[in-house]
């Protein structure tokens, strides 16, 4: 009965959460956001406190050098991205179609041999229709950013509020964290702890350091491609380094966007698009050699597979707030699936009775661990 409770109110408090962020999910962004800054913050914090600074003043130094970086990282690149946008948008209808002419001239041969006219024909129409829809697509897109209240309303709070809220959480961070350690059930507290512990570990290693490969490759792939003189290069890195924080999917954004634009900016010169290429390629070494190994290893603990999943979902359900919570919550579920898989496997459910052999695997989980 005792364990048919616990199991109740853990789905209970399942569904209540989930609910909560159902109903609050307009609303949550800013909180999120300076939940995720003061997390990550919090290490610099208390290495300032060690040096011999109170929190309060740690909390105030760190908050003031961070949004003295954001505004001047604003500052000086909001121009040069915002006329880089403006040029793409305008410029997306024209190069989509050049695009697509050069498509059907290089391989209208083919198309014929395999296909006949016809089909030549119905390439064309199929592209300019999908052409029509992407740039309609992308034109409704920006103008609801532009001009949604919402949108607004939520860059706003995101910029104003997220500050003062990250301000107060790095501030009484310990103090929380003591709190909720003292809510923990006695009977499980210690096993508890270690498992928190073990998703801390997964979810500090990734999110710091998919950040720092996300901005180590946006700096890469912008300079290149701004040394090639690619038109949009350094709009089109960034974006790139920003959406490598799902796996493969900035890299295959950024390397269509750079190559189409390239095929259309240097046609019929092969060198630049092949340099272009050659730009990402070189991304993708750097990435998978050195700076994946390095910054971020297996910390996590999830396949690639499952984090991209996680944040499709996710964001599905709860969009940009969801984008926020999926790497979190995709670890937390890994670890608790780890944890249920390791209890399996010394049950008697799994060795059929044998309490002897349960006991003896349960032993060798735990000096494991």
């Amino acid at each position: 009965m005792t364990l048919q409770r616990q199991i109740g109110f853990w789905l209970i408090s399942l569904v209540v959460f989930v609910l909560f962020l159902v109903v609050l999910r307009d609303v949550l962004l800013p909180f999120i956001a300076a939940l995720a800054l003061a997390y990550l913050l919090d290490p610099l914090a208390d290495r300032l406190e060690r040096m011999g600074m109170s929190r309060l003043a740690a909390t105030i130094a760190i908050l003031f050098v961070f949004l003295l970086i954001f505004v001047l990282a604003l500052v000086l690149l909001a121009p040069l991205l915002g006329q880089q946008l403006a040029g793409l948008v305008a410029r997306l209808p024209a190069d989509a179609a050049k695009l697509q002419a050069l498509v059907l001239e290089q391989g209208g041969p083919w198309l014929e041999r395999f296909g006949g006219t016809s089909l030549t024909e119905e390439a064309k129409s199929s592209l300019g229709d999908l052409v029509g829809q992407a740039t309609k697509w992308v034109g409704s897109v920006l103008q609801s950013l532009w001009t949604g209240g919402t949108a607004i309303i939520g860059v706003f709070s995101l910029l104003v509020l997220t500050p003062v809220i990250a301000f107060y959480l790095l501030v009484d961070w310990d103090r929380m964290c003591a709190t909720v350690d003292s809510w923990l059930p006695l009977d499980h507290r210690e096993t508890i702890r270690g498992l928190l512990h073990e998703m801390d570990v997964a979810i500090a290693g990734f999110l710091r350091g998919q950040a720092l490969v996300c901005l180590l490759l946006g700096i890469f792939y912008a300079v290149g491609l701004s040394i090639l003189g690619v038109n949009f290069g350094a709009l089109i890195g960034i974006i790139s380094g920003f959406l490598s924080f799902i796996p493969y999917v900035g890299s295959l954004t950024g390397l269509v966007l750079s190559v189409g634009v390239a095929i259309v900016q240097f046609w019929p010169d092969w060198t630049w698009p092949l340099a272009t290429l050659a730009v990402f390629a070189a991304g993708q070494f750097l990435e998978g050699n050195i700076f994946q190994p390095k910054f971020v290893g297996d910390s996590i603990g999830v396949h690639p597979v499952w984090l991209m999943f996680a944040l499709l979902a996710f964001g599905s359900l709860f969009g940009f707030v969801g984008l926020l919570l999926a790497v979190p919550l995709a670890a937390v579920i890994g670890v608790l699936c780890r944890f249920a898989l390791r209890q399996y496997l010394a049950s008697n459910i799994y060795h059929g009775g044998d309490a002897a052999r349960a006991a003896q695997v349960q032993a060798r989980i735990g000096s494991d661990a």
